[in-house]
């Protein structure tokens, strides 16, 4: 049987890989939507939360949102993506001011959007201004915000602090020590930890991963990008979120278990999500 001929309860049955409800809070399904989300939704991935980067992506996320159950959609122009301006936003704004609700559940987020300067595959001045604009986009439509920040952590708070801080705010991969960690959380954001978590030289994010509260942490896989130990350099997915886990379980001293329970509730209030169609 192939995950897309299964009921949903049956793709909904958690395999003995995982006896833990997660939810994935970032991924893109870009490739083998429907299988990959079976498989998470088999080894007790709960919902997957598949995140806009640019206008085509964004639309194509939430008609993966309509299409199949326990995945949730956002809107959002990604830094690399900031040169596209002005014309992108306002499509963005119009995915959500007149989402066509018979059809499209509504985004439970803005973003991935924020400021890369590692990259640099846009203007730093454009990168900001189009941060900014989300920033205000997710305030408008009281929505979740989804940051994306690397190598750029002084102007990504100075752009927050200048547009203020949404009251669900997600620094997603979150990839700084325990002092970038402070500052999110003075601003009261909520941390995402990713498969880098688990990588040997990412001692100083288990440390941050070991500081942030319970109620303040959430665990992503960014699929299909960077996979988690033991798969390092394979395509990641959104089932392996589990391994994330585990390995924020190992840098908080805590169990798997307490993990998923704490991540998952975070989750759920974060991106307001209730329970997935086919539960």
């Amino acid at each position: 049987m192939t995950p897309d001929s299964m009921t949903p309860e049956e793709s909904r049955t958690p395999s003995a890989v995982s006896a833990e409800v997660w939810i994935d809070s970032h991924c893109h399904l870009w490739e083998g939507g429907a299988d990959q989300v079976a498989e998470a939704h088999r080894d007790g991935v709960e919902w997957v939360v598949d995140i806009g980067t640019d206008v085509e992506r964004s639309i194509a996320a939430i008609e993966r949102a309509t299409r199949l159950d326990g995945v949730a959609a956002t809107v959002g122009l990604h830094p690399h993506d900031a040169d596209q301006g002005p014309a992108a936003l306002d499509a963005l704004e119009h995915l959500l001011a007149r989402p066509d609700t018979a059809t499209a559940p509504a985004a439970v987020a803005v973003g991935e959007c924020g400021l890369d300067y590692y990259y640099e595959h846009s203007d730093r001045v454009a990168q900001r201004e189009a941060f900014a604009a989300q920033i205000a986009m997710a305030q408008r439509h009281d929505l979740a915000l989804v940051i994306h920040s690397r190598d750029a952590w002084e102007d990504t708070f100075d752009v927050l602090d200048a547009e203020g801080v949404p009251e669900r705010t997600v620094f997603h991969c979150f990839t700084g020590g325990p002092d970038e960690a402070r500052a999110a959380l003075q601003r009261g954001a909520t941390l995402s930890f990713s498969g880098i978590v688990s990588f040997r030289n990412a001692a100083e994010i288990r440390d941050a991963a070991a500081l942030t509260p319970a109620d303040r942490y959430l665990v992503e896989t960014d699929a299909p990008y960077l996979a988690p130990e033991p798969n390092r350099g394979k395509k990641n997915r959104p089932s392996w979120v589990r391994l994330v886990g585990a390995a924020v379980a190992a840098a908080r001293g805590s169990s798997v278990t307490q993990v998923a329970a704490e991540t998952t509730a975070n989750a759920r209030r974060v991106f307001r999500l209730g329970d997935p169609a086919g539960a």
